[in-house]
């Protein structure tokens, strides 16, 4: 497997903001004080039970890449966004500071502490935006995607989303899904950068593009082999099935259907297949699929779902609402200054001050049966009994110190995902069974 990583700064991957309030602590001094920053969601999109943390591995990447390019100083200058201090404070830009986190794969609920930021004030706040853009994103699609693998029951379900998104979050969508259990991707960068298995054959246009349909499967199967999958319904799925076993011989590999009744498709052509001696042609279905269409179709011989629109664009995956807030400063400089616990009280969108880490507890049969969530600044003294951490150092003084691979990552999602119970996995709208009550939260010792 080929792996890449980039070298391309991500420091204005961010908002305006984030320098604005930078250069105004430098210039008071807060910029030089121990801080803690926390990535949760104070609910759940409507009707989700349970949500999945994607993108950690990219926010690692991104972090690691902060930094400030002498084009980037200059414009910022020239705008007047940075002024002589906070420009010279950019150009040695370092994240020296810690971040814990729940591992990629976990599931989350409301108030899980998903991330956990500590350095001082200037080198936390800029992280803002980027950690929130990539988490948020990545975490939507894949709690998206973790429905359909559950709507699936076994069938193998390919990433095809890559036209109905931006070209590289077509990139971190295919990652994310990957992540949540599906098995391929369309997506030629996703398969080079993050070893993910990719698949495709052909679309309308190759069949258009020849005289008729016969001498478009027969290119195919020439140039591909008679293990390719066929695109039949162009123009009529019953007579292109036809053509494609005509194409292949018995030992075509499979025909995809994108369009009409998918479940009813689906059946004529298994009996169409099965009558012609094509018995082992595996049957795909494309076309607006999600978890309550896939769920539809769970009697129908399908064997290949292949999942675009609903997948990677927001009708499919609603935004996580994942926020990044102050939760303890302290109030000099020094590492040994300290700490206070900070909230905001605003109606609807309060926090619970302190540095919080969490447990899933586990009842006798291995399933999760509480969210226990705990205040507390001192990162490295675990409570006892209180279940499962999840909680996990990823970064130490600048350092990555955490680096599963996507299999190891796939594994865990497996792990975390077996201990619900059939309730948390239904897909009618429902609410989490697990969510930390925030009311509830009380500081530990050692604060």
């Amino acid at each position: 497997m080929v792996t890449m990583t980039t070298t391309t700064s991500t420091a204005l991957l961010t908002d305006h903001y984030e320098l604005t309030m930078l250069r105004a602590a430098l210039a008071d001094g807060t910029a030089h004080h121990r801080s803690v920053f926390e990535v949760f969601a104070r609910s759940l999109p409507a009707g989700r039970r349970y949500g999945v943390v994607a993108g950690l591995g990219r926010v690692v990447d991104a972090v690691e890449s902060f930094r400030f390019t002498p084009e980037h100083l200059a414009w910022l200058r020239e705008t007047g966004i940075a002024d002589d201090a906070t420009a010279a404070y950019l150009a040695g830009y370092r994240f020296t500071g810690s971040i814990d986190a729940y591992r990629e794969g976990e599931l989350y609920f409301p108030h899980s502490p998903v991330l956990t930021v500590t350095g001082t004030f200037a080198e936390c706040v800029v992280l803002e935006t980027v950690i929130l853009s990539i988490l948020n994103s990545d975490s939507a699609v894949a709690s998206a995607a973790a429905r359909m693998v559950s709507a699936a029951h076994g069938r193998v379900l390919l990433d095809m989303g890559s036209r109905r998104t931006g070209e590289q979050s077509a990139v971190a969508a295919a990652r994310a899904a990957y992540v949540a259990g599906f098995d391929a991707t369309s997506n030629l960068e996703a398969g080079f950068r993050y070893g993910i298995p990719t698949r495709g054959t052909a679309a309308h246009a190759f069949t258009l593009a020849h005289a008729d349909e016969a001498a478009a499967f027969g290119s195919q199967v020439r140039a591909l082999g008679t293990g390719t999958t066929l695109l039949v319904d162009t123009y009529d799925t019953r007579e292109g099935i036809a053509r494609a076993v005509a194409a292949a011989g018995p030992g075509l590999g499979g025909i995809r259907i994108d369009s009409g009744d998918l479940g009813a498709e689906a059946r004529a052509a298994r009996a169409q297949l099965d009558a012609l001696g094509a018995g082992s042609a595996r049957i795909a279905v494309t076309g607006d699929l999600d978890e309550h269409v896939i769920t539809a179709l769970a009697d129908a011989p399908v064997d290949v779902l292949g999942v675009g629109t609903r997948l990677v664009t927001g009708s499919g995956h609603p935004t996580c609402g994942m926020v990044y807030k102050l939760v303890s400063i302290a109030d000099r400089p020094g590492a040994d200054a300290p700490m206070r616990a900070v909230a905001k009280r605003s109606a609807g969108k309060g926090s619970v001050g302190g540095r919080k880490v969490a447990y899933r507890g586990l009842d006798h049969a291995g399933y999760a049966s509480r969210e226990n969530v705990v205040v507390r600044h001192l990162p490295d003294a675990p409570e006892a009994g209180l279940g499962r951490a999840l909680q996990v150092p990823v970064v130490r003084g600048g350092n990555v110190v955490h680096h599963p691979s996507l299999a190891e990552i796939r594994a865990h999602h497996r792990g975390a995902k077996a201990e619900l119970m059939p309730l948390d996995l239904d897909l009618a709208p429902g609410t989490p069974r697990l969510a930390a009550d925030p009311t509830a939260l009380t500081p530990t010792t050692g604060a």
